[in-house]
This record gives structure tokens, sequence and C-alpha cells, in this order.
């Protein structure tokens, strides 16, 4: 148990260049009691305690300001930054939520929404939708959300051990930007063909 407290302290420390000491994290951070309530509650679910494991959620919401339902799975190394959504788009009595797995980043503002997976090392940009399923190492961006980028080169994913987060917003324009400078060439490649087809069309006049 202790150990894995240091680690979620550790963890706050390799995401949060502003954390200056142990105690304030333990005390300041919000996000990391969210998680600590989550661990009691879901235990709670798992043995069929339904209504205290609700309850207690409800009070962690209450004292933090997140809610995370007591029967949600959160992967390993997952970042969700402020006023994300995690949510459902059906009614019906079956899994109505997204599954995160290791290494997702989701930006501020970012709704998820629907029974599907985002895979692991993928990464979705601040005030995105997305409602269908993501590839590994993807990054998605825009409503509704549209992939930019997949399969990543491993020098470009995320790199907790030296405290750099990615940016997906920029990874999205510098794609989006590479992409330009493609029809640029493809579009002088047109022109020039088109340039000789008039030559030769005048010559014959």
């Amino acid at each position: 148990m202790f150990a894995r407290v240091k680690e979620d302290i550790k963890a706050v420390f390799d995401r949060d260049p502003a954390a200056r000491g142990v105690l304030e994290v333990m005390f300041c951070y919000p996000g990391l009691h969210a998680v600590w309530f989550h661990r009691v509650t879901h235990w709670f679910w798992q043995h069929d305690f339904y209504f205290i494991a609700r309850f207690l959620s409800h009070v962690g919401r209450f004292l933090t300001g997140i809610e995370i339902h007591p029967g949600a799975r959160i992967g390993d190394n997952v970042t969700l930054y402020h006023g994300v959504t995690l949510g459902g788009v059906s009614w019906e009595k079956v899994k109505r939520h997204p599954t995160l797995e290791d290494n997702v980043v989701v930006g501020s503002g970012a709704k998820v929404l629907g029974p599907f997976t985002v895979h692991r090392g993928s990464k979705i940009g601040s005030n995105s939708v997305v409602v269908k399923e993501v590839p590994p190492n993807s990054t998605v961006v825009g409503i509704p959300g549209r992939i930019v980028m997949a399969t990543e080169k491993p020098s470009e994913r995320v790199d907790l051990e030296h405290g750099k987060l990615p940016d997906p917003e920029a990874k999205a324009i510098s794609c989006l930007f590479d992409q330009i400078r493609e029809l640029e060439r493809k579009y002088a490649a047109l022109a020039a063909e088109h340039e000789t087809l008039k030559r030769r069309v005048e010559g014959r006049g």
C-alpha cells in the first residue's frame, strides 16, 4: 500500500514541475485524492457493496470536485487534464463508457463518449470530442475527433522519466504543415505539367 502511495506521489512530481514537496502533494492535490478515493470505492464495488461504493464516490466528488465512477478501471500512467469527460451515449444497461489503456493522455476539456477503447500510448487534444475507437500511439484532435498522427516513433512518445509531456495540438499542427507541403509539391508538379502541355499546344498552333 505504502509503495503504491509513494509511486502516486512520484507520478505527481513527474507531471507537475510546480510540485515543491511531498507534504504539499499529499494534502493539496485533489487529483491525487480523487485517485485514492477511487481505489477505495472500486474495492467496495468489486465486492458488491454498491451503495457504499457510490456513497464514498459522492463524498470524494464533494471534496475534490472530481468524479470517478467506482466501477471504472484506469490504466497505468494515464493523464487526464482538467475538465475531461468520459461519458456514455446510451441508456441501455450495458457498457456505456470508454476504456483508456496505459499511457493515454487526454487534454483539458476533451470529451470521450461511448463504449470503445482508446488504446495505449494515444493522445487526445484539448476540447476534442472523440466518439470512436482510437488506435495505439495515435494523436486525435478536433470535433469530431480525427486521427492526425498514428504510430509515432518511440522518441516521440511520453517521457515521464524526464518530465516531458506530449503536446497533441503541436504535433497535429506539425502534421498539417507536412500535409500542406506535400500538397504544394503536388500542385507545383501539376502546374509544371500543365505549362508543358500548354507550350506543346501553342507550338502546334
